[in-house]
């Protein structure tokens, strides 16, 4: 079974993407940049970049029924690890937050993200059977 998970709660994809693909047991989200759903609005520093798309990551995990606690991996890709502990410390109060265990995670950095936003954060859920 896959469903095809979309919410007017998180940006719409830029291209041909979708924001989530539902699996049944696993959901997979496609990279969230820090773009407010409601305004389109990028905010300047990293630590509301980070927030916001983990925001919006929340949203698509939401909109299929899941919660932060289920999610398993992300991968957070980021144009400066200068950045690396201001993005730790938000992703950290994030999880915290919402009493989650923390994901496993990869975190690269890339030349140059979609917008030129700072960060970008996809993520993997797990729905327990």
């Amino acid at each position: 079974m896959r469903k095809i998970i979309e919410t007017q709660r998180a940006p719409g994809a830029i291209g041909p993407y979708v924001q989530g693909v539902d699996l049944g047991s696993l959901l997979f989200t496609s990279g969230q940049i820090p773009v407010c759903p409601q305004t389109g609005a990028v905010a300047e520093n990293v630590a509301d970049q980070a927030r916001q798309s983990l925001e919006n990551v929340k949203a698509i995990v939401e909109s299929a029924g899941l919660k932060v606690g289920d999610i398993v991996k992300t991968t957070v890709f980021i144009t400066d690890l200068n950045d690396f502990s201001t993005i730790n410390q938000v992703y950290q109060q994030f999880f915290d937050a919402h009493q989650a265990i923390y994901p496993t995670r990869s975190c690269v950095q890339v030349a140059r993200l979609p917008k030129d936003v700072k960060l970008e954060i996809e993520a993997i859920a797990v729905r327990d059977a």
